[in-house]
């Protein structure tokens, strides 16, 4: 076969000419298209790889498909097929009309061509293509067609992959890093004349036929050719003095003339602190926008604008313009080194703010409200929110190193911390280095790799030419690692009219650090340390020095700053600062909070307080809480208090140890009160080399302690007691398939006990979700009365001993407080006998949906008793799961007792789930986000 090989000079593009055919009805494109093909590598290759993202939509097992789910979003998942994208391929062949050998692999989104003769380094090949693509929904990642009708088309051609040595054919996982060499467009795109075209590529020619307009297209060294077809003319364009920006971004508060102001700003910005933009039109949209929108400000209702006028869109605008302006032009790897774009972006709009807003404050004018001037978070600069974002997941020890590939990071790292990460690095290295130095680098790399393909080690040799100082520490550890930064002044001593200071570098890398010298607020002296990996001493003047401080402006991204800071003369090194509410972390102080709580339940009624705590936003090792209440109802002093220290360990299986106290006074039932105390101390395990795994196991080990008012109406009743706990978990959480296992072992003076609890959850493709738990549960011994179930069993609802379940009645028999459920034990819904096990039990608990978010349900099992046979209960009804796991209703059908809706009182036996406790609720939000 003929394969229409020819012999060329190397060409620095590839050519795509395409021929396509909106039809509004089926949202369908019908498609042919020419590719020039150029191997401008060293290497003969034997194939090509095509991008299909388009086709990446098209069933519920691909790359983007198991991406939606991990993120927990099932709305794809549940999606009919006609609202799904696809491509059909009609035929893929070369010049001379001969097909190609080509097959689709495993992910469905990448085409693999292979070539009989091969092809030659500076030789080209000609693919000619013809195909259908089905348009998506844009619900599932603001790109397809809207609601509206409005089209807004990303990745709906198919395009060459990039070959460098080897082939970067990248599935699309919905993490924004499609990459292809710069090449020439040509484009002619039929589609009905009601609609308007807006693309950054050149318009040639525009004409109707037919009822059809038809628009030619051209551009040379694109790496995107995004189309938008839009009936409501919401793009508009502002020619500045350097290049034209459509877009349809808009805020009601702004007019067109000051939005044109602000956009021609943003250009001579860009232009002067990187170089010309080499193209005539630069085009944003509102969909590129939300993709990764200025957090913070996207959460404002449109009621609510405490930034001066305009200060919003000139945000978005620049956020926005800025990525285009680089993505467009860096021909870098978006997937291997996205934290480049990341850097610059981020340090950019640092450096834009700094510049033209120098008094902004994260809060903006809400820093001057009453309830909120007295907080530290009212005196951060608006650019204090990237290291903050950061420091965030570093707390919470869910970093990742910035050469993470993209499709690797967490959801919360990949749309917010590693960007912000990269671009306070680039503050940090700026305050090190200096400005003028890292700008100039900045501007030079820039326009030396303008559509040429280059790495961040071109960066890097930039760098290192335009400064003296080292700066392989940011590349090798800041950039290359996944480490933190934590320093800490060890000890200061007093040697004639110096001071002689100990810093130590307490994690794994070896980076710089400045010394600042303070009187009180005044700076005398500010010392930049060379890199360095453990402790070193240095001396400095003693003069006029009243407190040492490591990185007083918080311009290193440091994981703990509060211990940055020695007084010279004095016993504390910071005073103590009482603040009502939780703030942001000062590390100038110690700092201490309070806030009004309050809780419920049925036997103390309402309980206010106030709660004492040293929790800051951000997570901390050593936390402590105590919350004195007042029950209304009991007319007691009631409440909880807990004292907690987590160590975390990087780039290990154990992450976690944390280890504390916890205690609670409350009322177990009218007019008697429980105190429990419980020492505990939990492992936590993962798989260190992939954190987006949900995959958990934990050990946990305590030793719980209850003090009870004795009940005068039970004799028998024990009412102290402690007891050992020990358990092993597994998790697995995910949307298609959940597992969850708990082995437990409990002994105490009277009895000791074993049980073993699995769970499982799958979501088949035809949409059906089935629900599994087996739960077992033996004595090894048991010395407590046969008649006092207390310690045993519970089929359905159990007696809760060890005060872990949040019961709003827990003693109760009747009413609807006795109708609360939580799955333990037994898991049964209905209220059979025997309700106890004092010496085995095993259950099975089965679902399945049967319209959305309904569900059928049955439980089997057999409870075993001192004295009786083994007896099998059973029960089945029907689940409406408002929010699995947190907001449910069980209604009884048939059981043991027969048919329940005919045996009377049956608004008694509906079962319900309620979650009010906000911690709970926070995990149903947080999970989407890492």
């Amino acid at each position: 076969m003929c394969l229409g090989l020819l012999a060329i000079s190397v060409r620095a593009q590839h050519t795509l000419s395409i021929d396509a055919h909106l039809n509004e009805e089926t949202q369908t494109l019908s498609i042919t298209q020419k590719i020039i093909f150029v191997n401008d590598s060293d290497s003969a290759l034997s194939e090509i790889y095509l991008l299909d993202w388009a086709n990446s939509f098209s069933s519920k097992t691909t790359p983007l498909a198991e991406r939606f789910a991990e993120n927990f979003n099932s709305s794809f998942h549940f999606e009919k097929d006609e609202n799904r994208g696809r491509t059909v391929i009609q035929s893929i062949q070369n010049n001379k009309n001969d097909s190609f050998t080509w097959t689709r692999e495993p992910s469905d989104d990448i085409i693999k061509i292979n070539l009989e003769n091969g092809l030659e380094p500076n030789a080209q090949i000609e693919i000619n293509l013809a195909y259908t693509v089905k348009v998506p929904n844009d619900k599932y990642t603001r790109y397809g067609v809207s609601k509206n009708g409005d089209y807004k088309l990303r990745y709906w051609f198919i395009a060459p992959a990039v070959f460098k040595g080897e082939w970067k054919a990248y599935s699309n996982k919905n993490v924004d890093d499609f990459f292809m060499s710069p090449s020439k467009f040509i484009i002619n795109f039929h589609f009905p004349k009601e609609y308007k075209l807006f693309s950054d590529l050149d318009v040639t020619t525009e004409t109707i036929v037919n009822n059809k307009k038809i628009i030619h297209l051209e551009g040379n060294n694109r790496m995107s050719a995004p189309i938008y077809l839009d009936k409501f003319l919401g793009f508009s364009s502002v020619v500045t003095d350097n290049f034209e920006v459509v877009t349809d971004l808009r805020d009601k508060k702004v007019t067109p003339t000051i939005k044109a102001l602000q956009i021609d700003r943003i250009t001579h910005y860009l232009e002067e602190k990187l170089g010309p933009y080499p193209f005539e039109k630069l085009l944003i949209s509102d969909a590129d926008y939300r993709l990764s929108p200025v957090y913070g400000l996207n959460q404002l209702p449109d009621f609510i604008s405490p930034f001066p006028n305009g200060f919003e869109m000139d945000m978005e605008l620049l956020k926005t313009i800025t990525r285009k302006y680089l993505e467009s032009t860096l021909y870098i790897n978006p997937r291997e080194e996205h934290w480049l774009f990341g850097a610059l972006q981020i340090y950019l709009m640092t450096d834009y703010v700094n510049t033209f807003y120098p008094d902004i404050k994260i809060m903006g004018n809400l820093s001057e409200f009453f309830i909120v001037r007295w907080s530290h978070a009212s005196d951060l600069e608006f650019n204090d929110q990237y290291p903050l974002m950061y420091l965030n997941m570093a707390r919470s020890n869910l970093h990742q190193s910035l050469v993470t590939p993209k499709d690797s990071l967490v959801k919360f790292n990949k749309n917010i911390a590693s960007d912000y990460y990269a671009g306070a690095g680039l503050g940090y290295l700026s305050d090190y280095m200096g400005k003028d130095a890292l700008d100039t680098s900045i501007s030079e790399f820039y326009k030396n790799n303008n559509l040429q393909y280059t790495t961040s080690s071109t960066f890097e040799d930039i760098l290192s030419k335009n400064t003296e100082l080292p700066i392989h520490w940011f590349f090798e550890d800041y950039v290359g690692k996944r480490t933190l930064i934590d320093f800490k002044i060890k000890k200061v001593e007093k040697v004639g009219d110096s001071l002689r200071v100990s810093i130590l570098n307490k994690e794994n890398n070896k980076m710089p650090i400045s010394l600042y010298g303070l009187n009180k607020k005044d700076v005398i002296f500010k010392k930049w340390l060379a890199p360095f990996d453990s402790i070193i001493t240095v001396s400095v003047p003693k003069e006029n020095i009243k407190q040492l401080a490591l990185n007083y402006e918080a311009v290193v991204p440091e994981l703990n700053q509060r211990n940055n800071f020695k007084t010279v003369d004095g016993l504390f090194n910071k005073p103590v600062q009482f603040r009502l509410f939780q703030d942001v972390e000062d590390p100038k102080y110690n700092q201490l909070f309070f806030m009004p709580v309050f809780q419920y339940n049925l036997y103390d009624g309402l309980s206010l307080g106030m709660k004492l705590y040293n929790k800051t936003v951000l997570p901390k090792d050593f936390n402590y809480r105590v919350e004195p209440q007042y029950g209304f109802r009991s007319k007691s002093l009631v409440g909880n208090g807990s004292f907690s220290y987590t160590g975390r360990f990087d780039n290990q299986s154990m992450y976690a140890l944390r280890t504390g106290i916890s205690g609670t006074l409350f009322s177990y039932d009218e007019d008697l009160f429980y105190k429990r105390i419980s020492p505990y101390i939990t492992f936590a395990f993962r798989d260190p080399t992939d954190l987006r795994k949900n995959t958990k196991q934990f050990i946990n080990v305590r030793n719980v302690n209850v003090f009870r008012d004795e009940d005068p109406n039970d004799p028998d009743q024990e009412p102290n007691y402690n007891v050992y706990n020990a358990q092993y978990v597994y998790s697995d959480n995910n949307l298609i398939d959940y597992y969850r296992g708990l082995f437990d072992y409990q002994i105490s003076k009277k009895f000791s006990k074993v049980s073993l609890q699995l769970e499982y959850r799958k979501l088949f493709l035809n949409n059906r979700q089935i629900n599994l738990r087996w739960y077992s549960g033996i004595f090894l011994y048991n010395k407590t009365e046969t008649n006092d179930d207390y310690f045993s069993f519970a089929l359905d609802r159990p007696s809760d001993y060890m005060f872990d379940y949040n019961y709003y009645g827990r003693s109760e028999d009747t009413g609807l407080f006795s109708q609360q459920l939580i799955i333990a034990e037994g898991g049964f819904k209905s209220q059979l006998e025997p309700a106890y096990a004092n010496q085995w039990i095993t259950t099975v608990n089965a679902s399945t949906n049967i319209w959305r978010w309904i569900y059928a349900y049955g439980d089997m099992g057999w409870v075993k008793n001192t004295g009786f046979e083994p007896q099998f209960v059973y029960d089945a009804g029907i689940r409406a799961s408002l929010v699995a796991d947190y907001f449910e209703l069980y209604f009884p059908l048939y059981s043991n007792l027969g048919w329940e809706p005919g045996l009377g009182d049956y608004d008694q036996k509906i079962r319900f789930i309620v979650t009010l406790d906000i911690r709970t609720l926070m995990g149903l939000f947080t999970r989407k986000w890492y």
